[in-house]
């Protein structure tokens, strides 16, 4: 099979990753092997790429936002048949034992796997994932349109969950790329007034489409205090701009796995009963509600596409802010 392959960690304006002809996985008794038709490009990858994750292995094939088609299934598998369309996440694998695990806590599980990072992910033409951590795709979404809900949806979901932003309520979204702009569309679906800050022109005009009540620059007041916030943007300074904006007893979530230190914080700043908070991976749940909410709205992901081969030009174009929406790479062509 085809795959780009990390070999070393890298700048990712180096062409880090390489074309490789690599065996077709096996599966175990549980297991599905997936043929993939898309997968989904993230910030992540590019924190995994160039190092700034510690890795687990190497060499690895990164990418977790997996549609695929399944080739085989494994002799003790229910869920799922052979040709059925389903999506592989960041969420890999949980032990199923541990404290966070048995509490309904599973993103923090000790010992958790995620998807193109202890194991390999969807820049290749076939994957395997244990049947109960894929999702089925619903209809309404064809796969380029599918691939960022399974990783920018999911975890936009949990963020709006854990920003404790209500119906009508007054939202800011800090950062507007892939996560951000499917947040939105479940925000407005829920009549909130959504207020985006982002220093990219494009980006802003793309909020004003999807149904931003204001937009502007990270260090800008908007017009009104919000009552939740949520970062995607990985820069450490932003959370001042953010609590700077929020009102007495507002909640501000921060959707980054890696982040830019967070300069000192003045005490004021977060006084009357503002939480800050980060947002650690997701649940099979969000996963689920994700899916189940984003037909319903229908969530409609504003995406670039590129050939496999072009995996790191791709990729250096997510780095500059110079993909609208989401980027997704085609397995098959």
């Amino acid at each position: 099979m085809r795959a780009m392959v990390l070999e070393q960690p890298a700048d990712i304006f180096t062409n880090p990753l390489h074309e490789k002809d690599l065996p077709v996985p096996s599966i175990g008794p549980r297991e599905l092997l997936l043929k993939i038709r898309v997968c989904g490009l993230c910030h992540t990858d590019l924190h995994t790429i160039e190092g700034e994750l510690p890795l687990p292995r190497l060499p690895l094939i990164p990418g977790h936002q997996i549609v695929a088609t399944v080739e085989r299934i494994g002799d003790q598998v229910t869920r799922f048949k052979t040709g059925d369309r389903v999506g592989v996440p960041w969420l890999n694998r949980t032990c199923g034992t541990c404290k966070y695990c048995r509490a309904g806590k599973e993103n923090l599980c000790e010992n958790a796997r995620f998807t193109g990072y202890h194991v390999d992910g969807g820049f290749a033409e076939y994957s395997v994932v244990h049947e109960d951590f894929a999702y089925r795709i619903p209809d309404v979404f064809d796969d380029e349109h599918a691939a960022p809900l399974l990783c920018a949806g999911i975890i936009g979901y949990r963020s709006l969950r854990l920003s404790e932003i209500q119906p009508g309520g007054r939202l800011g979204l800090f950062g507007f790329g892939a996560s951000a702009h499917i947040a939105i569309q479940i925000a407005v679906h829920w009549e909130c007034e959504v207020y985006v800050f982002s220093r990219s022109a494009e980006h802003r005009q793309l909020a004003e489409k999807l149904g931003a009540t204001w937009t502007g620059r990270a260090g800008d007041r908007p017009p009104k205090p919000l009552d939740s916030a949520i970062i995607f943007a990985p820069v450490g300074r932003i959370v001042h701009d953010a609590l700077a904006a929020l009102d007495k007893g507002g909640t501000l979530a921060i959707n980054a796995i890696y982040m830019s230190p967070i300069p000192e914080l003045e005490y004021a700043k977060i006084y009357h009963e503002r939480t800050v908070r980060s947002v650690a991976n997701s649940t099979r749940q969000d996963g689920t509600d994700l899916l189940r909410v984003a037909a319903e709205v229908p969530v409609r992901t504003e995406v670039e596409t590129f050939p496999l081969i072009e995996a790191n030009r791709a990729l250096q174009l997510l780095k500059e802010s110079k993909i609208q929406g989401a980027g997704v790479l085609r397995i098959q062509e």
